[in-house]
């Protein structure tokens, strides 16, 4: 899971940096899928480890992270929708394709997460 984890990094850093520079924009908010990125980059990289104490450590501190843009992600999408719904404007479409990108690509990683915890259980347990 540490490389899965590595690939997803490396997706959310390109879908932040495709999000700013793409659009022109000058917000650094629109980077926050970049940062999700580098930490899930930097902890795939440290659960690769032989030492399974510390890799079943890091995958954890992972998906913790993971969980936490996930809902950040979604949260932030629907209340910038809803707010500019509210205002009785268009909401900025390309930020909101960013945040549902953000929060699809984590709620597949952290699926993919808990299913191997499961097996992994499960395999200790035979």
């Amino acid at each position: 899971m540490a490389k899965v984890t590595f690939v997803f990094g490396i997706l959310l850093i390109a879908l932040g940096l495709i999000g700013y520079w793409g659009t022109g924009s000058i917000h650094a908010t629109a980077l926050i899928p970049t940062w999700f990125g580098l930490a899930l980059v930097a902890g795939g990289l440290l659960a690769i480890s032989p030492s399974e104490g510390r890799r079943k450590l890091f995958m954890h501190i992972n998906v913790t992270v993971g969980l936490l843009g996930l809902i950040g992600a979604l949260a932030a999408a629907l209340q910038g929708y809803g707010h500019a719904r509210s205002m009785g404007v268009d909401p900025d479409y390309i930020a909101l394709g960013a945040k549902l990108t953000m929060a699809g690509l984590l709620l597949i990683y952290v699926n993919l997460c808990v299913r191997s915890f499961i097996q992994a259980r499960r395999s200790r347990q035979e």
